[in-house]
Parts: C-alpha cells; structure tokens; sequence
C-alpha cells in the first residue's frame, strides 16, 4: 500500500479535474472583473498569452499568477483608486498579481506525489499540469459576457489544456489513504507542534479597513483574519474565502464599516438594510461619489436577493446549518448584482489544540478552507493550522516510507 502511494503521479490527482479559465496578462482588471461574474470558479488563471490564439505553444505561453474577486476588492480600497473606481477597473490585470512568481508553479504530469507536496510546501500553492483531453463533468456554466476572449480555456496547438492542484486537492488525496500514516494522524495538532501562533486579527469595533492589509496578508497566505473582542475572544472572521464570493461592491463596505459590521454585510443573501443605508450615508459623508453610484445600483437590487436567499436557506440541509465546532459570523453569496449563490456559512471553523490531526483536515475539507482556527475551551484564539504545516507533517512520514 505505501509503494502504491509513493508510486502516484500529479496526473493522478487532475482525474475529473476541468480545464483552466484564462485570462491574458494583457486584460485590464475590467476584464478580469467579467471573467469571474461570469464563472463559477472564484480564481482565473492569468497566462502570458492570449488563449483566443489556438496556434500558441506550450513553451511560448505560461501561467503567471492567478486572480479572484478579494484581490479586486482589495485594490479598489487603495487611497488611490477608492477615489475613482471607474479609472481603477482599466488599470492592466498585472496590478493584481502576486509578486511571488511560485504561487503558481508549472509541472509535468509524471511528477511524483512527494515531489509536489515539496513544491507547495515550499511556497507553491497551484500547480499547473497540462491536460490531453476534456473531463467529462457535467458542470452548469453560466451564461458568459460579450468579451469571451477574455476567459477563453486554456488550449494550446495539440489540443493541450491545463488544469491546476490545490493544497486542498493533495489533502484530500492524502485523507484517502490516511491509515498509512498511522498513528501520526491521531496525534493532536498539539503534539505534532503544527499551531501557528503567528494570526492576524482585528478588533470587533475596529474600522475594517484598518484590516485590509491583513486582509491581502491572508489572501497571499491562504488564510483569515480573526475578529475578536477586547479579551481576544474569536468573535468570527474576515476570510478572503468569503469575500471571494462578494462583487466589487464590497470595496465599499470595507472603506466604510466596522469589521463586525462587516461580517453581516457579507451574509448570504446581503447585509441587513441597516448596514446599507451606513454605508450609503458613510460615503456620502467622504464625498466618494464614484463608489457611491456603483453601490447604489448594488443596493437596489440587493433587496430581491435576500429574500431568494433566505428562502433557499429555509429548505437546505440541516446539518449545513448546524455545523459543530464553530463561531458563527453570518452567510454570504456571490455578487447580487448578477446572480444569487449559496455556499458554506461564513463561520470561523475551529478545533482544540488536542484535537486529531485527521479530524482537523476532514474540518478543514468539509467547509472548503485550507485552515482551521485553534481555540481554547473560553473560545481565546490560540493560533491556527494551515494544510501547508500538514503537508509537512506527512512528508516526514513519506520520507520514512521511502528509507
């Protein structure tokens, strides 16, 4: 069973998965902005060529990072675009990117399952693995805007497209063969010295814009921002997972509220009317009349998603509603302005320091984050565990497989 899991391949792990969207390096962050309300993936890939061109080579075309909506959102908080959001929607896509070239790391199918792990441990968090053929899933593609170059697949001369591995999808895979690493995986995240006291955090009554480094901190790091009280009680979070499925109407909010208040505005269905006549009246207070035109628009039409929202939620999954373990900060969806979405509740999952290694990754993998938060008994955050400090842990135990 060890030799057979040590045999596997990255290309192993791209069974079922879609081919990338893409974006060309050349789009400006409009373009972007299209792309991902046009999709259901909260990340597009953004290449150095243009995939509308089916001629382009492998070799002359590469992933050079990756984008999603939280990086939008963040960029049109700077001092310098919050003035005009309009101008700062034609600025080029690049503005986006992470400065980090190995976020996004190119590999061969045959690479081996250990070699992978060692890449995202060092620092990669998607890895790039061309595809020869479509994956036959059946999935419901939304309706896409008049600029289809812009999300073209990724396809190059052959027929070549790509698909990209997540920490999450290595994690899973891993969970599949967890009796391997017994009894490493029922020693507690304690023990295994995995906890990561180093968090970012916010005050409740805090201005959430006072969090928006932290914010892009977290997204970089592929983590969250913990709100606590005054005695460091975890209250909830700022995940950019959550904002992920915001519109760019959320720049707003976080230029205007509270970071508590925050976490309502970004609960499914849309902030309650309270939260949106502040920030309405916030920003007409700081004369930010660019914004306020975009977020009024947002406004109106958040009203008739709320109540779809609710109604979905009244008839889903009990369990879903229902989560062990967990603070509740609210729910979220996707931008109102084109679509109505139900996710996971926007809750900062936890765990104890004693809890099992195996148990904190099924919690992790359950609510779709690649980190849970550590607490003690009186809910005082004690730090937080990420997949990266859990691939190490089962590269040691690979390492002493392969001896």
């Amino acid at each position: 069973m060890a030799a057979r899991l040590l045999a596997h391949e990255v290309a192993d792990l791209c069974l079922g998965k879609p081919p990338l969207k893409s974006l060309s390096v050349s789009a400006t962050v409009r373009h972007a902005l299209t792309a991902l309300k046009s999709t259901d993936d909260t990340h597009i890939s953004v290449w150095s060529c243009n995939h509308s061109n089916h001629s382009i080579s492998y070799q002359d075309c590469r992933c050079v990072g990756k984008i999603c909506m939280v990086d939008i959102i963040c960029y049109l908080c700077k001092d310098d675009n919050i003035m005009s959001p309009t101008t700062a929607l034609d600025s080029p896509v690049s503005v986006l990117l992470s400065p980090d070239s190995n976020v996004v790391t190119h590999v061969d199918p045959a690479t081996c399952l250990v070699e992978a792990i060692d890449l995202i441990i060092n620092g990669a968090q998607n890895l790039i693995v061309p595809i020869t053929r479509r994956t036959t899933i059946n999935s419901k593609r939304k309706q896409t805007l008049p600029n289809e170059s812009s999300i073209a697949p990724t396809t190059h001369t052959g027929g070549i497209e790509f698909c990209w591995l997540t920490q999450e999808d290595v994690i899973r895979f891993l969970l599949n063969s967890i009796a391997l690493f017994s009894p490493t995986a029922a020693y507690s995240v304690n023990s295994l010295g995995i906890i990561d006291s180093d968090i970012l955090t916010v005050n409740y009554h805090s201005p959430a814009s006072t969090a928006l480094h932290s914010i892009t901190t977290a997204l970089a790091d592929q983590t969250s921002v913990a709100v606590v009280d005054d005695d460091g009680i975890l209250i909830g979070e700022i995940s950019p997972f959550t904002l992920s499925f915001c519109d760019e109407t959320a720049a707003a909010a976080i230029a205007t509220l509270s970071a508590g208040d925050l976490m309502a505005y970004i609960d499914c269905g849309g902030p309650p009317e309270d939260i949106i006549k502040l920030v309405e009246t916030r920003l007409k207070q700081r004369g930010l009349k660019g914004m306020l035109e975009s977020f009024s628009v947002y406004s109106s039409e958040i009203n008739v998603n709320s109540k779809l929202c609710a109604t979905l939620l009244s008839s889903s999954d009990d369990e879903m509603l229902n989560s062990p373990v967990s603070v509740k900060s609210g729910r979220f969806s996707r931008s109102s302005s084109y679509s109505a979405r139900i996710t996971r509740m926007a809750e900062a999952i936890v765990c104890y320091p004693g809890s099992s290694l195996v148990a904190v990754m099924i919690q992790a993998i359950a609510h779709r984050v690649s980190y849970v938060w550590v607490i003690e008994e009186d809910c005082s955050v004690v730090g937080i565990v990420r997949f990266s400090s859990m691939l190490e842990v089962f590269r040691e135990h690979l390492e002493s497989m392969m001896n």
